[in-house]
């Protein structure tokens, strides 16, 4: 790359940017699963917690509180990293002061600290459960030019952009968008092998999860070229005002995701119960 687009890269990279976040659905499904998955001691917690919030009917609804009325701490919902990436092996961003990995361990910390106020800790609570359904979101751990897929348009089945794919039409076409009767269904497919497996990774391995999934040549995302993932195969990083790739998105690709986003939603849920049960019975 020449020196002048390599210093253009760099400028692009270390821009935060606004991405969308799972959809409604996908966020209050997760949550769903996520009490489901808590102890009665925990649940008693969160039950209190949430009681406060007159706007909320239950913990699953909070779980839009980061993107609704406003956006909130707008460059922690995400994670971005450089093209040449391959792996993720540090709880720091990679190119920011803050990212979803920091938030996750911020608002953890707000809800084991027994000097914060009710209302620090409901705060942090519908936080976290936002923060840890988009480090599973497999587009939110990404590259900035292309600002995590928001800027490759599709058309045909999805007629939004490659990010809006992930948050939305999988799951409103393939799955449902009943958030209650999905997160039954899921739940119930929820081994204790999976429980084991799944609760007590840290955070770091979650985002990997995503990563790979962004970057396998199945999501279309980037193009393995060179030992980086470049933006198409003609061109490595996104620069402002060139021409934006369009995918096709077709049933075939909604269908092939399906599991992907399912299982992904199943983690989630599992690991925001997990950490919530932690987080509560530590201050029992």
């Amino acid at each position: 790359m020449p020196p002048s687009r390599f210093a253009l890269a760099c400028v692009l990279l270390a821009t935060p940017f606004t991405a969308a976040a799972w959809g409604p659905v996908g966020h209050h499904t997760i949550c769903e699963i996520a009490y489901a998955e808590l102890n009665a001691d925990a649940r008693a917690e969160v039950d209190r917690l949430v009681a406060l919030d007159p706007a909320y009917e239950n913990f699953a609804t909070t779980c839009t509180f980061a993107d609704h009325p406003e956006r909130l701490r707008r460059e922690e919902h995400y994670m971005n990293s450089p093209r040449s990436t391959r792996s993720l092996a540090s709880h720091e961003c990679p190119q920011a002061d803050a990212c979803v990995l920091t938030a996750i361990t911020k608002d953890i910390a707000v809800l084991e600290d027994p000097s914060s106020s009710d209302a620090e800790r409901l705060v942090a609570l519908k936080l976290l459960g936002h923060w840890i359904g988009d480090v599973h979101q497999p587009l939110h751990v990404n590259f900035a030019d292309d600002r995590g897929a928001n800027w490759i348009p599709t058309v045909g089945e999805c007629e939004r952009n490659l990010h809006a794919t992930w948050d939305s039409c999988i799951i409103e076409s393939q799955i449902g968008t009943d958030y209650a009767v999905i997160a039954a269904t899921l739940s119930a497919e929820i081994t204790r092998a999976d429980r084991i497996d799944w609760a007590y990774d840290a955070p770091v391995e979650w985002a990997n999860e995503s990563f790979r999934i962004a970057i396998d040549p199945a999501t279309r995302y980037c193009v393995d070229k060179e030992d980086a993932c470049w933006y198409d195969e003609d061109n490595f990083i996104l620069s402002p005002g060139e021409t934006q790739k369009t995918l096709t998105i077709n049933r075939a690709y909604l269908r092939r995701h399906k599991g992907t986003v399912e299982t992904r939603m199943q983690q989630a849920g599992v690991r925001l119960g997990a950490t919530l049960n932690r987080v509560f019975e530590a201050q029992d």
